[in-house]
């Protein structure tokens, strides 16, 4: 198990971005939500095969690295502006590093 169970607010929100039951325009708050639940699986996968991070620090500058990146492509591949892709690169990151301070179970 890992940050992020299934039925969790970014579970949700990755499943509607990649697979969108309507065609409607993605929001800042759900491309960040979506972003931070796949950065935490490609995370684990990266830890898993290259074991820990040395430091709390370089984990949180590694998870913040792939949120950008899958913003990033989000954004390229869905469509969004400027202000509305900065904002949830923003928010991706900072929920990254919320859930880095909670204790793991």
């Amino acid at each position: 198990m890992g940050w992020f169970g299934d039925d969790s607010d970014e579970a949700q929100a990755y499943n509607q971005a990649e697979q969108p039951e309507h065609k409607a325009s993605l929001t800042h708050e759900l491309i960040a939500a979506a972003a931070s639940y796949e950065a935490a699986k490609a995370y684990e996968e990266h830890c898993a095969a290259n074991g820990q991070p040395e430091s709390h620090a370089k984990a949180k500058e590694i998870m913040a690295a792939i949120t950008g990146a899958i913003v990033d492509r989000t954004i390229e591949t869905k469509g969004l502006d400027f202000i509305d892709a900065e904002k949830a690169k923003h928010d991706g990151k900072y929920s990254i590093q919320y859930i880095l301070t909670l204790p793991c179970n």
